[in-house]
């Protein structure tokens, strides 16, 4: 049966730093959290002029995966666990940050200096509290390493993440995570297929589509009941769409500043331990 839509978000605008904006849709007034769906950032699209200086200069993280999916332009990022990598449109990177990293992201010198297009999405995957205070790493795969789903004349959908339909993303979790970016030209149509019980959202990037009987324009997200398991998606023009699918964590979440935690405690923690230098340094 169809999934019944419960919450539509729409994507307010958030001041992250001095220079950048984003779309915010999660968390929301009206709906906080799809644990482990924390966070969902829109940056962009963002003419770059040439010569432009724009980066988000390090900061800490711990407790979840700041998990970024390059729409346009190309990123660079480096942290305080050795990780020093370029991301280009269409490659998606997941920088899980446990126990604790330091980590500085933006455009490439390259497209600073010459100038270009930038656009991106950033969510913030949560992690079960077993597994918090593990290791920090890295993953990432250019658009060439993720599986095509819903392939043909006027669709180019790719898996970056999870199992869907036989195939399996490059971008793995402890928590099983379905994410799916792609591109509809006007009349076409998807059908999503949702496992019963998983929190499953759709965002609009671009455009407006038909999502069971229900139009739905750019820069929303749609949160669907956890029942039930199909997904009619029409385009009624040129679209953008990411879908994401996940098994619940079902646990407390305390969130604030650069942390994902499970109590009010442990964030007081983070933040002390930042102040005090436990998280290291990074010059960048």
């Amino acid at each position: 049966m169809k999934k019944a839509i419960t919450h539509i978000l729409a994507g307010r605008e958030k001041k992250i730093t001095a220079e950048e904006t984003v779309r915010q849709p999660l968390p929301h007034k009206d709906f906080r959290f799809a644990n482990p769906f924390i966070v969902l950032h829109h940056m962009g699209p963002e003419v770059i002029e040439p010569g432009q200086t724009l980066r988000i200069h390090p900061h800490p993280h711990r407790g979840f995966s700041p998990y970024t999916i390059m729409l346009q332009g190309e990123g660079y990022h480096k942290d305080n666990a050795g990780n020093d990598e370029i991301i280009k449109a269409g490659g998606v990177q997941w920088m899980f940050a446990g126990k604790g990293i330091m980590h500085s992201e933006g455009p490439t010198p390259e497209l600073l200096q010459k100038g270009g297009v930038q656009e991106l999405i950033q969510l913030w995957i949560n992690a079960p509290k077993s597994k918090k205070w593990d290791e920090p790493f890295y993953q990432s795969a250019n658009a060439d390493q993720l599986p095509k789903v819903f392939a043909g004349e006027g669709l180019d959908f790719n898996l970056a993440s999870g199992e869907y339909g036989g195939k399996t993303g490059p971008i793995q979790n402890f928590t099983p995570v379905i994410s799916i970016v792609g591109k509809m030209a006007a009349g076409k149509e998807v059908n999503f297929k949702a496992t019963p019980g998983y929190w499953t959202l759709l965002y609009i990037i671009k455009g407006s589509v038909d999502v069971n009987g229900t139009t739905v324009t750019q820069f929303n997200l749609i949160v669907f009941e956890k029942d039930n398991d199909k997904i009619s998606v029409k385009a009624t023009e040129d679209s953008q769409v990411l879908f994401l699918s996940a098994e619940p964590i079902n646990e407390p979440v305390s969130a604030k500043d650069n942390f994902v935690m499970n109590t009010p405690a442990e964030i007081e923690q983070a933040l002390a331990d930042y102040q005090n230098g436990v998280f290291g340094t990074l010059n960048y």
